[in-house]
């Protein structure tokens, strides 16, 4: 059996998915901190909308043309 110490590559494939998960990690842990700290906006603000309604009875002449 092989010393380690002489198996560079696998130290070195350790460190490298040592320092994926310590990046991922604190990814994760600022994105998590700077959502917290950021005041809740609203994605589409509402603006006052205005809305007509026309009434059509059946005695009209615009009913009494479409018909």
């Amino acid at each position: 059996m092989s010393d380690w110490t002489s198996l560079w590559y696998v130290w070195l494939i350790l460190l490298l998915v040592f320092l994926l998960l310590l990046c991922g990690v604190s990814a994760s842990c600022v994105r998590f901190c700077c959502r917290k700290k950021r005041l809740p906006v609203e994605p589409f603000p509402r603006h006052p909308c205005d809305l007509s309604a026309i009434g059509i009875d059946s005695d009209s002449t615009a009913h009494s043309t479409v018909t």
